[in-house]
């Protein structure tokens, strides 16, 4: 794509850089932004040049890992599947499942960064999907300088929209030791082999006993569902029902998304359940 309403393409290379100046955006992997035309945009402010390290891990209880907005899907995926993530973070497997969920080729996995698929904030995002799953929090800079800390299930606020002001710029997403820790499941469905997702749900079960499940995709903004314990199938298919936000696209109706949430859940429920009852990897 032709981007003929640019004419000024600048790196990034301190927080002084990121000030936008008008008709500017910033850009990770651009892979969105070089996809279709950009009428209101005269010029690009690229973030790869900051040098900031893509993952950034703590396996302490008050540590967890920090996902850089310019890493790379495929970054994140080959770290996750390699011997550098820590053994007992045994919810890393849903990180290839989330990645797989994406509508992307494998290039695009090279390009595409974590931080621009959440930035998007498209409804199907996987990312957005990932990061809501594991209580992921947005670290913000703002134009002032300071900063200020979000959950990715808040950052969101509709299919396309977020809660980003003019000028501020996500530097990265921190997901928590606890979370890492779980037990996490993550499946999705589409009305084509290869379509977009009309339904992403994850689920966890945390080591104190709760359990979390998430919607994406088949709503406007994630839905996030928490209990006190892994709840039965009734209370599980009621939650997930009253979610907000089904909406109905060429690519599923609301009644279909609300449907096959909820057979989902179900589905990474019974799995929950079944894990539950094997005993903990040494």
């Amino acid at each position: 794509m032709d981007i003929t309403a640019v004419s000024s393409y600048r790196f990034a290379r301190t927080r002084a850089d990121l000030a936008l100046g008008p008709g500017e955006v910033v850009l990770a992997g651009g892979t969105w932004l070089m996809s279709e035309p950009q009428p209101h945009t005269t010029g690009f402010v690229d973030l790869s040049t900051m040098g900031w390290a893509p993952l950034e891990t703590d396996a302490t209880d008050a540590g967890g890992l920090r996902i850089a907005a310019t890493c790379t899907i495929a970054e994140l995926v080959a770290w996750a599947a390699s011997d550098s993530a820590p053994r007992e973070w045994t919810a890393l497997p849903i990180v290839d499942a989330a990645a797989n969920a994406l509508l992307a080729s494998f290039k695009i996995w090279n390009t595409a960064t974590v931080g621009g698929n959440v930035c998007r904030s498209f409804a199907a995002g996987s990312m957005t999907s990932l990061a809501v799953a594991l209580d992921g929090i947005a670290e913000i800079w703002g134009p002032d300088g300071g900063e200020r800390h979000l959950p990715v299930a808040q950052l969101i606020t509709g299919n396309g929209r977020n809660a980003l002001a003019r000028g501020e710029v996500l530097r990265s997403i921190r997901v928590p030791a606890y979370a890492l820790r779980s037990r996490a499941r993550l499946r999705k469905i589409a009305l084509a082999e290869h379509g977009r997702s009309g339904s992403v749900v994850t689920g966890r079960v945390d080591r104190d006993g709760g359990a979390v499940f998430t919607v994406t995709a088949a709503t406007l903004t994630p839905q996030v569902l928490r209990f006190a314990d892994l709840p039965d199938a009734a209370t599980l298919t009621a939650a997930v029902h009253d979610a907000k936000g089904y909406y109905t696209d060429p690519l599923g109706a609301a009644d279909w998304r609300r449907a096959t949430s909820a057979v989902l859940a179900e589905r990474i429920r019974r799995e929950l359940h079944d894990d539950m009852l094997m005993p903990e990897a040494a």
